[in-house]
């Protein structure tokens, strides 16, 4: 019983010292390279962005209250981390053009296929499940961001170059 006791302070003190080591938190507002510098963001995308989308995939994500629990908030920052590497709405402007081209792309594809947002963020945040008619109209957005690269750039552009191996 004793040994219960022993590890039972010692996890309790672990966890008390990581309460203490916190990541910083996803909430620059920076929005020098957001994506509606260049391409028109009607209100219905903006709402659905924001439900959706912005708090893994811009510089500003809404914390829920325990993301201030650790190691819960070391979870969400590697969620935000990843989810800002594959795409930053306000850093959209700094991707090269064919990048750019290229994530509208995905973007249309995880629309149409249900991927994002993903499940594991709706489960706990149902506003974000995404209606028939904001997927359509997410989609049709994402569409025309193309269709708007496309048009003003060359075609050679709009391709990535082929990684080494």
């Amino acid at each position: 019983m004793k040994i219960l006791k022993k590890i039972g302070i010692v996890v309790l003190v672990v966890l008390v010292l990581m309460q203490f080591y916190r990541p910083a938190k996803n909430d620059s507002n920076k929005m020098d390279n957001d994506i509606s510098k260049s391409y028109a963001v009607s209100e219905d995308v903006k709402t659905i962005l924001a439900k959706a989308c912005n708090d893994c995939h811009s510089n500003n994500t809404i914390y829920p209250w325990y993301a201030n629990i650790q190691p819960v908030n070391w979870w969400l920052n590697d969620h935000i981390k990843d989810g800002k590497k594959h795409m930053n709405f306000n850093e959209f402007n700094s991707y090269r053009i064919a990048r750019q081209y290229k994530k509208m792309d995905e973007c249309i594809k995880e629309v149409k296929e249900g991927e994002m947002p993903l499940e594991s963020y709706t489960l706990i945040h149902k506003n974000a499940i995404l209606t028939d008619a904001e997927k359509q109209k997410l989609y049709d957005w994402c569409t025309s961001v193309r269709d708007s690269i496309k048009a003003r750039y060359p075609a050679d552009s709009l391709v990535l170059p082929k990684k080494k191996k």
